[in-house]
């Protein structure tokens, strides 16, 4: 295996061994090395591959992506070996399924979130804490390879190949849905998976130490024979560790993860309901967070981009036609797996740079139309994730909802979350809620006045041509 050359902040040691933050994306592993003010020694980026059999599929090599990703990316951030490495966490978007040998060596693919193998037992879709998708996962890894010694998610795979045992943290465990009760895997629904809860991982609070680091995974030894071996410590589901770090805990902050899928998270206080959205607890007593997914994110740009010819000059505010982001259906609002997309609006003044646009304009009105149904009115918004790195990305966020968008100073927040677990787990830190200090921003991008006018036009046209699930009138 080959371990791909950092990209260093700066290139100096710390002054004492790094808290190192791993998180498994969907097209790629993120690690970060930082010291205890959060400030980022190093960081790496492994790609993998996203299969897609089929419109309907999503799915990881997890031996590339969930096993030899992190170790690569723990190597780059660490070139120095383990001596360099105070402490490790990992994180991982969830729900993700695979079957594993004995060795806890994946043997099938790994099956993502929104897999329409997923579907099946999913119990309206609105509600991931009641979904079986996870349970629906599972089932169909144990019918496909019934003589698998167990089946992990994403993070289990991974703490395991980095030389610790199996363990999913419990935020995880929760967010499998009918598959974890709350405090255990739960026996009827594992057995209706055809499983029994031997073949789970097991769980642990995150921030836990749940092992140690295997110093053999560096290409070379230790250069003290009396140097311990990293602590390893139960991470967090992706976007809860992304929270941890973005500052955004008023009532009336909007934090968008802008990454391969849109997620948007509106603070609010008490537990409301809004139909179609999901209610999550905010880390802050009393607030709760309202919104979801969407696949109006990075996939569906990246799909755009390699369609359209490049773009040689800048789009015209009034000839920007209007897309519907659904080439993988739509989860939060709709939920409705089998919505498909449409560009509308098109004339021949419109070229690349315009088309473009409207991609980026889509995820804005996928953001807009969450925030909508939520019934409420954003202060403040900020935004992480690999996509603040794309300035056209974030001018149409701030355009489309007519408000200064303000990106954080570490796009992979949830690397940069799982590093803080990875203190908690070594001693150093001693609460969750402290994690806020390691909040950065980068500069705020504003809306333009050009613009905003325009794109609120298109977004009605957006909004009017949703109807019956499945269906759009596209003008």
């Amino acid at each position: 295996m080959s371990h791909p050359s950092s990209v260093p902040v700066e290139d100096r040691r710390a002054p004492a061994p790094a808290a190192v933050g791993i998180d498994i994306g969907t097209t790629s592993v993120k690690a970060v090395a930082v010291d205890h003010t959060g400030r980022v020694l190093r960081r790496a980026r492994i790609p993998h591959r996203l299969l897609t059999p089929s419109a309907d599929c999503l799915e990881h090599d997890p031996r590339a992506a969930w096993v030899d990703g992190p170790r690569s990316a723990l190597a780059a951030v660490t070139p120095e070996g383990p001596e360099s490495c105070l402490a490790v966490a990992v994180s991982a978007m969830t729900p993700s399924m695979a079957a594993v040998d004995r060795s806890g060596v994946p043997v099938g693919p790994g099956v993502l979130y929104d897999d329409g193998r997923g579907r099946s037992a999913t119990a309206g879709g609105s509600d991931p804490m009641a979904s079986g998708e996870a349970a629906a996962l599972l089932a169909w890894c144990a019918k496909e390879t019934p003589d698998a010694a167990a089946y992990w998610p994403a993070q289990a795979v991974a703490n395991r190949a980095l030389g610790g045992p199996a363990t999913l943290d419990y935020a995880s465990a929760c967010s499998t849905g009918s598959l974890f009760d709350g405090s255990r895997w739960d026996a009827e629904v594992c057995a209706a998976s055809g499983v029994g809860t031997d073949v789970l991982p097991s769980v642990a609070v995150f921030g836990t130490p749940i092992g140690t680091v295997d110093p053999a995974l560096w290409p070379a030894p230790a250069t003290a024979a009396s140097v311990a071996p990293p602590v390893l410590g139960a991470g967090g589901v992706d976007a809860f560790c992304e929270q941890l770090v973005a500052g955004a805990d008023a009532a009336g902050d909007v934090l968008i993860v802008c990454g391969s899928t849109l997620v948007v998270w509106a603070v609010v206080e008490g537990w409301p309901q809004p139909p179609g959205l999901w209610t999550m607890p905010h880390l802050k007593s009393g607030m709760a967070m309202v919104g979801g997914a969407s696949n109006a994110g990075g996939l569906f740009l990246d799909w755009v981009d390699r369609l359209v010819a490049p773009s040689t000059g800048e789009a015209r505010p009034d000839a920007v036609p209007v897309w519907w982001p659904y080439v993988r259906g739509e989860r939060v609002p709709l939920h409705d797996a089998h919505r498909r997309g449409a560009l509308g609006g098109l004339d021949i003044a419109a070229g690349p740079a315009e088309v473009r646009r409207a991609a980026r304009e889509a995820t804005a009105f996928a953001a807009r139309h969450i925030l909508d149904v939520a019934g409420m009115a954003p202060r403040r918004v900020v935004v992480t994730g690999g996509g603040v790195r794309d300035g056209a990305w974030m001018q149409a966020l701030a355009d489309g909802l007519a408000l200064p968008v303000e990106p954080v100073g570490v796009p992979e927040g949830a690397a940069l979350g799982a590093a803080w677990l990875a203190r908690m787990a070594a001693g150093l830190e001693s609460s969750i809620d402290d994690a806020a200090r390691w909040a950065s921003r980068g500069v705020a991008h504003q809306p333009d006045r050009r613009w905003i006018g325009p794109t609120s036009d298109r977004y009605q046209r957006y909004r009017n041509a949703i109807v019956e699930p499945g269906e759009l009138r596209v003008r």
